[in-house]
């Protein structure tokens, strides 16, 4: 009688999720955190504040406090959708004189119809966003470059605000609308302060932590913010799985729109009268802003948040400069190198997150 065959080995253990799938490994808090946008802007930031906290004695004073948050947010508010639209993997060269021309509208509407200026806002809000349809519309019928479209949006932009308030109003700047009905109410919403103890806070900065909160939500928390990351990657791709491409480049430039009549009705309900030649130059601060904050400028990597910490940077350091006595042309100097700095920073936080 032959022997028995020996029993087969026992099948080895199925492998556990974690080594099945490496992306549900557990991740370390210092991987995480080299995974973020916004990590070079918020070491940036602290070494600024650090500086200026021993180059100027007045830096860390209340009333200081106070005037570099309101610088912060006076640009932060525009650098939250522009940082969303350089995700997306475009710009918006149009963005700071959209500004002044919400205000124009506005003042002007309010003032020949002689109306409630929240008709004025209100016309002004449905002109603002019309412009950045129209941005967003001609990038995908045209197919140029958002360079050369928002170049030319920013060109007949200038061009009209001059033309048109010199034609109405006779000068380059508008009437006053102070006296008119609902100019108080205006300013409650669009241009109000209030004190906290010995720090007086604008309304700006409230308008600017909202948007900061809503943006991030997008990116992370809903499906709008998984196109936004797609498109910015490669918009081929991205319609090739799904993606409405279209809307959400045409969302992307009226959501800058919305803030920039944000941003205008802040200027005419703070200063009564609006200059039609300003804003010219202000769009390339809140493409640095964004910048600073960790965006790419190849587009689908980016953060809110970051746009936020560049902003503050801005207002720190344009503030700081003055508290510490400096010739302020020196300025412009300072935002150049901490643009380049915060750069190469960021390409390197991001090749080693990478590589982790």
């Amino acid at each position: 009688m032959s022997a028995l065959a020996p029993a087969p080995a026992p099948p080895p253990p199925p492998p556990s999720a974690a080594s099945a799938d490496e992306r549900l490994a557990p991740v370390s808090l210092l991987r995480r955190l080299l995974g973020r946008p916004e990590l070079g802007a918020v070491v940036g930031a602290a070494a600024v504040f650090v500086f200026f906290s021993f180059a100027a004695d007045s830096f860390l004073q209340a009333s200081s406090l106070s005037t570099i948050l309101y610088s912060a947010s006076t640009i932060g508010i525009m650098a939250v959708p522009v940082a969303l639209l350089m995700i997306g993997g475009e710009f918006d060269l149009s963005a700071g004189v959209m500004v002044t021309t919400s205000a124009l509208i506005s003042s002007m509407f309010s003032y020949q119809m002689t109306a409630n200026v929240w008709v004025g806002v209100l016309v002004s809000l449905l002109v603002t966003l019309a412009i950045g349809f129209f941005n967003g519309f001609m990038l995908i019928r045209t197919k140029l470059p958002s360079f050369i479209i928002t170049l030319g949006t920013f060109l007949m932009l200038t061009g009209l605000n001059l033309g048109f308030t010199k034609l109405i109003s006779g000068t380059v700047s508008t009437k006053t609308i102070a006296d008119m009905e609902g100019f108080p109410s205006a300013r409650a919403l669009f241009a109000s302060q209030w004190t906290v103890g010995s720090v007086t806070l604008k309304v700006t900065v409230l308008w600017w932590l909202v948007l900061v909160a809503v943006a991030t939500w997008i990116l992370l928390r809903t499906r709008a913010g998984n196109w936004i990351f797609a498109v910015g990657g490669g918009a081929d791709a991205a319609r090739a799985v799904g993606v409405p491409v279209v809307k959400t480049r045409i969302g992307l430039y009226m959501g800058v729109a919305l803030c920039a009549w944000i941003s205008g009705q802040h200027i005419l309900f703070s200063y009564d009268v609006v200059q039609s030649g300003e804003g010219v130059g202000n769009e390339f601060l809140y493409i640095i802003a964004a910048v600073i904050g960790g965006c790419l400028m190849t587009g689908g990597y980016g953060s809110a948040i970051g746009s936020a910490v560049g902003a503050f940077i801005f207002g720190m350091t344009s503030n700081g400069i003055v508290y510490a006595q400096w010739n302020p042309d020196w300025f412009k100097f300072f935002l150049g190198a901490m643009l380049l700095l915060a750069t190469l920073l960021n390409a390197w936080v991001r090749k080693r997150a990478e590589a982790k």
